[in-house]
């Protein structure tokens, strides 16, 4: 069905047409019996997809990437889809429009997009509120979605203060999420990558990290990483995993690199996603693992448009996987793609 859809929807504005599928997904979810149905063309039940990571329970190992639901408007609906888990965000202290639209770019002959977004979202707070709606709205017995909260700065916050911004999401997210991500990798917010150098990145992690308990409950931490550095930047990634203590990694965020492009918009700037990650976003897990010694968890992200895709970053060391990109270009059907796969190991 969505194969058949795509063509038109792919006519359009892709910002715009975000908005359009996903508001018809919700009026679709609210009607009698809508849910029941989305999970029975979609979901997954199957216990021997779940697994056990930093400590928490997945129902199957497919995740829905930050960017998509940067408000936590959609958990149940991603959740109703066959994901087993949702990131929402990147959300930042303050609500902030992003920047100038015309911001997302498709470029269908490399099955790829590029955006250049900005933390477009409504803040912290209505996030958190959302997310604990969504916890109150379960039925006795349901097995809440693991979701979790990829975190920034605001744009208008400079980098010596960037670490009160990551307090300030992660004190307020904390009773609602089940794990933290921080993102310090896109490409579309001016300076916020010169965060991932080690002294200022190990500052925020281990800030976080003296504030990572509340009642006796601690929230796993992930650092989110480009696909653009350096065998000796990720030997520091490594590194500063193992001296923050924090729980993994997710590889990779959007490039900067923009090579072999064939389409229209290959030009524009921002982040690029899809096809053209399939390759660099493998080797950093890879990498990693190799390196680390499989000593800390990987999420792999980045150019997943198949079943296959997926199954190579589970062998390149990730232990769970998250579609944005290829879920927008070959559907919701790819999830249960990748989880009957992963079934056949």
């Amino acid at each position: 069905m969505y194969q058949l859809l795509k063509p038109l929807l792919f006519q359009f504005d892709p910002e715009n047409v975000h908005y359009f599928v996903t508001r018809n997904l919700q009026r679709f979810n609210r009607f009698p019996g809508g849910p029941a149905l989305s999970k029975a063309i979609w979901g997954s039940s199957d216990k021997r997809l779940e697994r056990v990571v930093f400590g928490l329970k997945f129902k199957n190992p497919v995740g829905l990437a930050a960017g998509f639901d940067k408000n936590a408007e959609l958990i149940s609906e991603m959740g109703n889809l066959g994901f087993g888990f949702v990131e929402v965000g990147t959300v930042t202290p303050l609500p902030q429009p992003g920047n100038d639209k015309p911001r997302m770019f498709r470029l269908p002959a490399d099955g790829a997009l590029i955006n250049r977004m900005g933390f477009n979202n409504h803040g912290v707070d209505i996030a958190a509120e959302r997310i604990a709606a969504y916890r109150k709205s379960l039925k006795p017995g349901q097995q809440a979605l693991i979701v979790g909260g990829n975190i920034g700065k605001n744009k208008v916050t400079p980098n010596e203060d960037a670490v009160n911004d990551y307090i300030k999401c992660f004190d307020r997210l904390f009773d609602v999420v089940d794990y933290f991500v921080v993102n310090v990798s896109s490409p579309n917010t001016p300076g916020l990558r010169e965060l991932q150098e080690k002294e200022p990145l190990m500052h925020i992690l281990n800030t976080l990290q003296q504030r990572n308990s509340k009642n006796g409950i601690s929230r796993p931490i992930l650092l989110k990483i480009a696909p653009d550095l350096t065998n000796e930047q990720l030997n520091d990634i490594a590194d500063i995993v193992k001296q923050t203590g924090i729980a993994g990694i997710i590889a990779t965020n959007t490039t900067i690199s923009r090579e072999g492009l064939t389409s229209a918009h290959k030009g524009e700037t921002g982040g690029l996603s899809g096809r053209p990650l399939t390759k660099r976003s493998t080797e950093v897990i890879s990498y990693l693992h190799r390196v680390s010694g499989g000593s800390f968890p990987i999420i792999g992200v980045g150019g997943i448009h198949s079943a296959e895709d997926a199954v190579e970053k589970l062998n390149a060391g990730a232990s769970l996987v998250q579609l944005y990109t290829g879920f927008i270009y070959e559907g919701p059907g790819l999830i249960g793609r990748i989880n009957k796969r992963i079934l056949q190991r």
